[in-house]
């Protein structure tokens, strides 16, 4: 089967489409057929060790100290069964994580059918499939866990059309607050199309809420700046930090001046999974896919995904 494969840390040159030997099957595992994948941004920071200052030593240790130990990355997929396991059938679509173990930028893949896989739900194609977790999870993590967006409340997302703000935006006008997006000039409209009752670009100025909640997907926004325009008891939701040292200040004093700050990293479990795809169901919820490519053209996909300017998900289709 193809697959990429990184063998070093760098640009996305580094990236080499090569035969690989089938993945073997354990007794509970699934066969899939990988039909699409998307290109994150971790998946985009893991390849060329572009981590918040700080975080390289740590991400070393986990993911290879000289080079990748998992040469074929990609975290999330969706696909068809082609070997059937426990409680799935062959034949049948799904979609999952496999998180730090990678192995989804190839054309099979062998998932546990106990862990992180489900079917995927009517209505959606491979590609938004593929796009489906890591900006929604991430997103409903923020807003409900962390911050406990109620209806009625103030919402201010900055980095509202990438993969992560594009459904905070949805989830939030579903959830009954009042949505403000900052995004880049020329996503304006899109913002407005995706639920927000209120949209301007990076160009112009603050808007002065206050704001209960404030989201910061694009890491441009920290406390310092976002202070002024929140409200009394007002909670600002860091998704990126700047440093290592930011997220432990964060941490170890995460109550300042009346306000709540929110730095912990999303759950992406089994049942954080399907809070979501009850989520899109109700009509919460769908992944804004703004790339595709094909499997030849990941090189691009990761390029793209580098620029830290993309709309929605950037997705690879095998």
């Amino acid at each position: 089967m193809k697959a990429a494969v990184t063998r070093a840390y760098g640009p996305p040159s580094v990236i080499e489409l090569v035969d690989v030997p089938e993945p073997e099957l354990l007794a509970d595992d699934l066969l899939v057929r990988v039909t699409a994948s998307p290109v994150t941004a971790g998946d985009s920071r893991m390849r060329a060790l572009n981590v918040p200052r700080g975080f390289g030593l740590i991400l070393r240790l986990i993911l290879g100290w000289r080079r990748p130990r998992r040469a074929v990355m990609g975290m999330e997929f969706a696909g068809v069964v082609e070997a059937a396991g426990p409680g799935f059938a062959v034949g049948q679509r799904v979609f999952g994580i496999t998180g730090l173990k990678g192995g989804c930028h190839a054309e099979k893949l062998a998932i546990a059918a106990s862990g992180r896989v489900r079917a995927i739900p009517e209505g959606l194609s491979d590609a938004e499939a593929a796009g489906f977790f890591f900006g929604g999870l991430t997103a409903l993590d923020f807003l409900t866990r962390q911050a406990g967006l109620e209806a009625g409340q103030r919402l201010l997302i900055n980095g509202a059309t990438g993969a992560v703000g594009s459904a905070a935006v949805q989830i939030g006008r579903h959830l009954g607050a009042e949505v403000t997006a900052l995004c880049g000039p020329a996503n304006v409209a899109l913002a407005l199309e995706l639920g927000a009752h209120h949209a301007q670009g990076y160009d112009a100025p603050l808007p002065a809420g206050p704001f209960d909640v404030t989201m910061d997907c694009a890491g441009t926004l920290p406390y310092a700046r976002a202070m002024p325009h929140l409200a009394a008891g007002g909670q600002l939701l860091v998704v990126v930090v700047a440093s290592l040292a930011q997220q432990l200040g964060h941490s170890l004093r995460p109550r300042r001046n009346g306000h709540r700050l929110h730095v912990q990293t999303a759950v992406d479990s089994g049942p954080a999974m399907d809070r979501l795809i009850k989520l899109y169901r109700a009509g919460g919820y769908r992944p804004l896919v703004g790339a595709e490519f094909a499997f030849a053209e990941i090189r691009a996909a990761h390029a793209l995904a580098d620029t830290r300017h993309k709309r929605g998900a950037v997705v690879v289709k095998m």
